[in-house]
């Protein structure tokens, strides 16, 4: 991308970015565990609507189709950007529309404002604008995780990992490519909506996988 961009291009943008945010913000983790009556997920656990806290619903098979959902929900994002803007500007407008995913999961309108972590959501759309950066990012969580037993772990890791991989994949040029931005800014979201997370982990308070389960 060079230059000033087009006023349809804006629009485009404006667009694109809208619909991403919109489509981050359905919760499907409260969707999901309603409609199989295992109560509110935010009542639950932590409250949070992703899939670690679905998961200590006891209901394995709602938590992985949350997870699905929810990386689902960011990968479309991003595809959805790349296919209705023309290529001149289409590699920036899904990277935006990969942070408004995630903005969209973590403060969804259809909830108040008060949504999740953004984890699953921001793998999704870093594997559509990054496959390797996000199969990386993919490969720290679950190693990460395993090895710990601690599922806000894996996702620091993933996190902390990806935006050097975008780096050192793509350079640090926005008008040559936006992915490294685009991979930052989602990682300083959903690193910084862990806050309680890293206090826990450093506290040694931080709940292991397969805890809480009702």
């Amino acid at each position: 991308m060079t230059g000033a961009l087009p006023s349809y291009a804006l629009w485009l943008i404006a667009a694109t970015t809208f619909l991403a945010y919109v489509l981050g913000s359905v919760p499907f983790g409260l969707l999901l565990t309603n409609l199989a009556g295992a109560g509110d997920l935010r009542q639950i656990g932590s409250g949070n609507i992703g899939a670690t806290n679905v998961l200590r619903t006891g209901r394995k098979d709602l938590a992985a189709a949350t997870l699905g959902l929810d990386a689902a929900k960011g990968l479309l994002a991003v595809v959805i950007a790349w296919v209705m803007t023309p290529p001149d500007f289409s590699a920036h407008a899904a990277a935006i529309a990969a942070f408004a995913a995630v903005v969209g999961h973590c403060y969804p309108v259809f909830l108040g404002f008060r949504g999740g972590k953004g984890v699953a959501t921001g793998l999704g759309a870093m594997l559509a604008l990054s496959p390797l950066t996000g199969l990386l990012g993919c490969a720290a969580w679950l190693g990460m995780a395993r090895l710990s037993r601690i599922s806000s772990v894996g996702a620091l890791s993933a996190f902390v990992i990806m935006p050097l991989a975008a780096l050192a994949l793509h350079g640090f040029s926005f008008q040559h490519s936006p992915t490294p931005m685009a991979a930052l800014l989602v990682s300083v979201l959903v690193i910084a909506r862990h806050h309680e997370n890293i206090a826990r982990i450093l506290s040694g308070k931080e709940p292991r996988i397969g805890d809480g389960k009702r």
